[in-house]
């Protein structure tokens, strides 16, 4: 049901002295965008007569064909706290639309979209709870972000040892004045490392909300004289940063995971559902994945998910069923990060799913030993098998998967891999910094 129509917007726009909305979308990278619009402009945006040039957006169209129009959804609008009072600025979230009313389909938000549809028509809501970690650091005398933490704190450890507390909490404050209910905050594992978990929801709210949270965090860490970062690894030898998805299939009040008889309390809906999280996994990697940096952290003993398999009593595998049943009865994805495109990641990890429950597909054996202590032997003994290594092993498994390419549409899959290729062949012929310091005097 939607929160919000178009008459609710213009009134509160006027009742809130509202003069500028953003009208907000990404790229296919997950990247921000956004056209700012007068309050005087408003009701052309709502009508859906709002113009970009789509040729300067990263994957979208060719400057023949640039001409594109923002859709604004009203269910998105909200103010921004942290913006001066007098004369607010708000923003709403956009489809992307072709000149001829239909909807784009290099539009990440529209592939997510399409396959929610897709469970709907299945008699299923798709429902997900993200756990988005971030660095705080240190920013130079000329306001450039350093790597340099700002603290030495380790997990759960307050102030005075946790000094992005005090950004934390009003990280918080602010999300909370924009909708968020924030079930938890607080410093993670590695030094300068921090997570803020809001309220689970539907998949395509979600999304949206994943996008306005890293713009909150960067924007009132700013404020704070530091830097956020969601880069997964910024710094060698301590924890990278995830965004653990927990994902759950409802129908109506129930939740389809949920089975009081079945083995662990999970249906078998969840078993064939944990089974194509599997078999598509190494395929999602590149969207679930995205960087060169993601595969810096998809490595052991930093407590990153690197090897497919699920259990219910540890953390070691890439999936985790935690221990709430009931209507929290939920499947945990461990290994996506938070530079994914949540739009599509999230559209990839549901694409999977649903494709397990189709085919009736049957998940494997859990893992009840640490996989971490396990070695190369016995992981082959237990079928046990390994996410890519690094950008171009997953690229090329992503290559050969029909079900993504499909979930992504052909737009999107080609343009994506194309820009993947190039950061590849950017890095891999770049001379980096380990490579001077091992060789130069060496030979």
């Amino acid at each position: 049901m939607a929160k919000y129509t178009s008459e609710d917007v213009k009134r509160m726009v006027k009742e809130q002295d509202v003069k500028f909305i953003r009208l907000q979308f990404t790229d296919i990278f997950g990247s921000l965008k956004n056209v700012a619009i007068t309050a005087e402009q408003l009701d052309k945006a709502l009508s859906n007569e709002c113009m970009f040039d789509g040729s300067s957006i990263e994957g979208f169209v060719r400057i023949e064909e640039s001409d594109m129009y923002l859709r604004p959804d009203p269910d998105t609008f909200v103010v921004f706290p942290w913006r001066p009072q007098p004369g607010k600025v708000a923003r709403m979230i956009c489809d992307v639309y072709n000149p001829d009313g239909t909807p784009f389909e290099g539009d990440p938000r529209y592939r997510l979209k399409k396959i929610i549809k897709e469970a709907a028509d299945m008699g299923y809501t798709f429902n997900v709870g993200p756990e988005c970690e971030f660095f705080l650091f240190h920013t130079d005398d000329s306001g450039m972000p350093t790597t340099n933490t700002h603290d030495n704190a380790g997990y759960f450890d307050l102030g005075p040892m946790d000094l992005g507390e005090n950004a934390r909490r009003d990280i918080c404050l602010v999300l909370e004045d924009m909708g968020f209910e924030i079930e938890a905050s607080h410093h993670e594992v590695a030094r300068g490392q921090h997570e803020i978990d809001f309220k689970y929801a539907d998949a395509l709210r979600t999304a949206d909300n994943i996008v306005t949270f890293k713009l909150v965090v960067k924007t009132i860490a700013q404020r704070h004289g530091l830097h956020a970062t969601f880069m997964p690894k910024p710094i060698t030898g301590i924890n990278g940063s995830g965004m653990h998805s927990n994902m759950s299939l409802s129908k109506g009040e129930i939740n389809a995971f949920y089975d009081p008889n079945g083995p662990l309390q999970l249906s078998e809906e969840a078993y064939h559902y944990i089974a194509g999280i599997m078999k598509h996994t190494k395929s999602m990697a590149a969207i679930t994945n995205p960087t060169v940096n993601s595969y810096k952290r998809l490595v052991p003993g930093y407590e990153a998910p690197v090897y497919i398999a699920w259990s219910a009593k540890n953390r070691s595998p890439l999936i985790r069923i935690p221990a709430a049943r009931g209507l929290s009865t939920r499947i945990e994805m461990r290994n996506p990060d938070p530079s994914c495109n949540p739009y599509l990641a999230l559209a990839c990890m549901l694409a999977a799913g649903l494709d397990g429950i189709k085919n009736q597909m049957n998940a494997p054996a859990s893992i009840e030993k640490n996989i971490f202590a396990m070695d190369e032997v016995a992981r082959k003994e237990a079928g046990i098998e390994s996410l890519p290594g690094d950008l171009f092993a997953a690229i090329q498994d992503l290559k050969e998967n029909q079900l993504i390419k499909e979930t992504l549409g052909t737009h999107i899959f080609e343009r994506y891999v194309a820009a993947k290729l190039l950061e590849w062949d950017d890095y891999k012929t770049k001379v980096h910094q380990w490579e001077v310091e091992q060789y130069l005097t060496r030979f």
